[in-house]
């Protein structure tokens, strides 16, 4: 026992274990603050509105205590996303398209390679009777 916790091995599983133990609280507790109701400020003002109507806040339509909003950092409007994924299967074709070249060339650079360098020498093997003389 006493071999186990002198191994440093033992620490860092035991360091590894507490740091994904901190990461999962902190992955928690972002989550619960991200879905809190949604709270509209006070010192917004509606068009209409002028300063000396009435120290009363102003009522906003449709707003009620049970409205949650979206979670931050993500848009839920579907003409975003049709952007973002024309945009990125734009990019996508480009890079095939590299990739499609980068191919190609190494094929075309391995096959001049054979039929240059590696066919007659085989062919030479072949037709001169064996290999060549070591000097």
């Amino acid at each position: 026992m006493r071999k186990l916790i002198r191994s440093p091995l033992t620490w860092l599983v035991a360091a590894e274990l507490l740091v994904v133990a901190f990461l999962v609280v902190f992955a928690w507790s972002m989550l619960a603050n991200a879905s809190r109701q949604v709270v509209i400020s006070p010192s917004i003002e509606l068009p209409g509105d002028s300063a000396d109507a009435s120290s009363a806040l102003p009522d906003f339509p449709g707003v009620g205590p049970a409205l949650r909003g979206p979670i931050p950092g993500l848009n839920l409007n579907s003409t975003f996303w049709r952007a973002r994924l024309a945009e990125l299967n734009r990019e996508q074709v480009v890079l095939a398209q590299l990739q499609w070249r980068l191919v190609h060339g190494a094929m075309d650079a391995m096959k001049r390679y054979v039929e240059t360098v590696v066919l007659p020498a085989v062919r030479r093997a072949e037709h001169g009777g064996g290999l060549p003389a070591l000097a």
